[in-house]
């Protein structure tokens, strides 16, 4: 039978549809295949066909937009928000308006065309979190922006234009719907236990088990007790921190591997799927606080939003999270840890 489960954070209602549950093998889906292409402008050699870089990491010494670089970042060529102006809000009867004012940045992961974050050593995983992290610290300066999201999107089915691999931060002049009401679920549980609901979460599935897909020291990978999506990911600190940018060098040492670890366990039983993850954290007006716990959510793209979603705000789910923990947990992938 079907079972209703509701999200404690934000309370929101899903349909596990175990009537129609679904095994890796049920999903119609293409395989991401990085093919290669003629020409690629974020290759190496390839620096001066996009915008000018905001940020490298470069062992070499090399100058600014020339080859050298293991790691670049550069503005968006066709971005969402732009970065001069004012936002000048104003009113229209009921309705608010503002200038779209944003920042819309790419971090270009590694020069080399054929890898992905699944593929790389750990060591350049961590580059790429460290390269979140010192956008989104120099960004928060900026008074104008209220939230900074990262997020990426893995092959064409997850919204990716291109397929070398990549990932996107937007600045935002506000805060997100989504992000508020995980924010709004916090509070509401803070005030009245006088305790983050998601380190209760941490807590008690580290006690039963049942979804925990992986752990070390620091991090816990698991899918979480009401998923929107079939072997839909999260990762978070075991211990409490509201803001990503408060990540220090031992968390990113544990984060990279168990990130890479979970992708690599998603090809290993989806058969290279597409996917997004993105990472939750606090809005920058309440970076540090006890009742918001920043997290990182992988979604494979395995299913549809259709007509019943869109119309009630519930996501039908034919994967229990139970099953497809089980399904990751047995794809541990041994890898060397350079």
């Amino acid at each position: 039978m079907p079972e209703l489960r509701k999200d404690p954070i934000t309370g929101r209602w899903v349909i596990i549809a175990t009537d129609r549950a679904k095994r890796p093998s049920d999903f119609v889906r293409d395989k991401v295949q990085i093919r290669g292409t003629s020409f690629c402008p974020f290759c190496y050699g390839n620096e001066s066909k996009t915008p000018p870089e905001i940020m490298a990491y470069r062992s070499d010494g090399s100058a600014r937009n020339t080859p050298g670089w293991t790691l670049r970042v550069v503005a968006n060529k066709f971005p969402a928000l732009g970065i001069e102006g004012s936002l000048n809000r104003q009113g229209e009867g009921l309705y608010d308006r503002m200038n779209g004012i944003g920042a819309h940045e790419v971090i270009i992961e590694t020069p080399e065309h054929g890898q992905t974050l699944a593929t790389l050593p750990p060591r350049r995983v961590e580059d790429v979190l460290w390269a979140y992290r010192d956008r989104m610290v120099d960004l928060k300066k900026d008074p104008r922006f209220r939230y900074m999201l990262i997020f990426k999107n893995h092959g064409e089915a997850a919204g990716a234009s291109l397929e070398h691999t990549h990932s996107q931060l937007i600045a935002l002049p506000v805060v997100p719907k989504s992000v508020l009401e995980e924010v709004g679920g916090a509070k509401e549980y803070y005030g009245f236990k006088e305790r983050c609901v998601f380190c209760d979460s941490i807590r008690q599935e580290l006690e039963t088990r049942t979804r925990v897909v992986a752990e070390n020291d620091l991090f816990i990978a698991l899918s979480p007790f009401a998923p929107r999506f079939p072997f839909e990911m999260w990762i978070a600190p075991k211990r409490h921190v509201s803001s990503f940018e408060e990540s220090q060098k031992n968390d990113f040492e544990q984060l990279a591997p168990i990130l890479k670890d979970m992708l690599q366990r998603l090809d290993k039983v989806l058969e290279y799927p597409a996917f997004n993850y993105l990472i939750h954290t606090s809005p920058v007006q309440e970076a540090i606080n006890d009742y918001y716990h920043w997290h990182l959510e992988i979604i494979p793209k395995l299913t549809k939003v259709a007509g019943f979603e869109w119309g009630t705000g519930f996501y039908i789910n034919p994967t229990p999270p139970e099953e497809s923990t089980k399904f990751l947990r047995e794809a541990a992938v041994t890898t060397p840890a350079t």
